[in-house]
């Protein structure tokens, strides 16, 4: 992912000669300039920009207010500084500002590019995936109470957006100039993200007071309701659907569905609360996300999973060369019915049904 570093000095022709002097890094960052201090208050609510280099001494908003601004809307973004005036007290007002670099002029334009790059690694040391279901991975970061900041790319739209997590806490979310919970709705309606991880939350203000997983149901809820308005689903495919998982789900009784369905029934009885058994191929993605996921927590093979729909109706996944699909309602003992397939899962072939 190319990062936006954006430059900041009222000087006109050292703002362009630092411009030329960093495009040859255009592999890892993009220059985006601006004249003063407001200028580039302006532009961070406009662009998505990764780190800024900025002059101390401008018109309008100098260097040590704007460095106050970012610290208090973009604690995130990191903020090396440029002055003329190098001494150690100079030096030691600019870091405790909050910026991450200080370079004093004269300078090498590789110096200062050194920087940049040492900076922007910061953004990605806990690792970046690519091609990943947001909402599945957060979930993760929940669970596994992270702190971190969470950055994403959309692949769709190539928009940008900020997660910061405290403890597992989702703290704030943001979007171009959108923050808080709306800025959260609009990363997870994103369907395929790069994301990459940095190992802290610089963002001390809680803005989120709703809990992740409300959030994510909501979110899941509006883009059905959105693709439901745009296609309809066809009735005549409805049927087909039920037709198909009913066939499946009457399977021979010698199959992994067959199995599993006797299982439940001498283990658990009549109160075993499960509606239908079947293969279901359109989940293979969502395991594939899932494993994939689970593989970069180090957490183990992927046995099931459990899907709370706030519904009548809770679904267990199964992988394994055909997904497998459980419905189950809600006079299921959905710890006994997890302990019972997980249990069989790890005794049949590696869990491949």
């Amino acid at each position: 992912m190319i990062r936006n570093v954006m430059i900041v000095d009222d000087d006109k022709e050292m703002l362009l000669s630092l411009k030329e002097g960093l495009e040859r890094h255009f592999d890892t960052f993009r220059i985006v300039t601006a004249d003063d201090g407001l200028t580039a208050v302006d532009k961070l609510k406009e662009d998505s920009i990764s780190l800024v280099v900025s002059d101390l001494k401008m018109p309008r908003m100098d260097g040590f207010s704007l460095l106050a601004h970012i610290m208090e809307h973009y604690p995130d973004i990191p903020v090396i500084i440029i002055t003329g005036y190098g001494t150690p007290e100079m030096e030691s007002l600019a870091r405790e500002g909050g910026a991450v670099g200080y370079i004093a002029k004269p300078f090498m334009i590789e110096d200062l590019a050194r920087k940049i790059v040492t900076a922007l690694r910061k953004e990605s040391e806990g690792g970046t995936l690519h091609s990943v279901s947001s909402g599945m991975f957060l979930q993760l970061i929940e669970m596994e109470q992270k702190t971190c900041t969470i950055r994403l790319v959309d692949k769709k739209t190539g928009k940008q957006g900020v997660l910061f997590f405290h403890k597992g806490e989702l703290f704030d979310a943001r979007v171009g100039s959108l923050q808080g919970e709306a800025a959260a709705y609009q990363v997870f309606s994103w369907d395929d993200v790069t994301l990459s991880i940095q190992n802290d939350c610089p963002q001390r203000q809680k803005r989120i007071h709703t809990e992740l997983q409300t959030i994510l149901l909501d979110s899941t809820r509006l883009k059905d309701e959105a693709a439901s308005e745009e296609e309809p689903v066809s009735p005549s495919k409805s049927s087909e659907s039920l037709e198909k998982v009913t066939q499946v789900a009457e399977s021979d009784k010698a199959s992994f569905i067959g199995t599993i369905r006797r299982k439940l029934e001498m283990e658990i009885g009549e109160k075993r609360g499960f509606d239908a058994i079947y293969e279901d191929s359109s989940w293979d993605g969502l395991v594939a996300e899932a494993e994939r996921v689970g593989g970069f927590f180090h957490a183990g093979n992927l046995k099931l999973m459990y899907m709370d729909r706030g519904e009548s109706r809770d679904l267990i996944v199964l992988p394994g060369r055909k997904t497998t699909v459980i419905s189950v309602n809600n006079r299921c003992p959905r710890d006994r019915v997890v302990e019972v397939v997980s249990d069989h899962m790890s005794a049949t072939n590696g869990g491949e049904p």
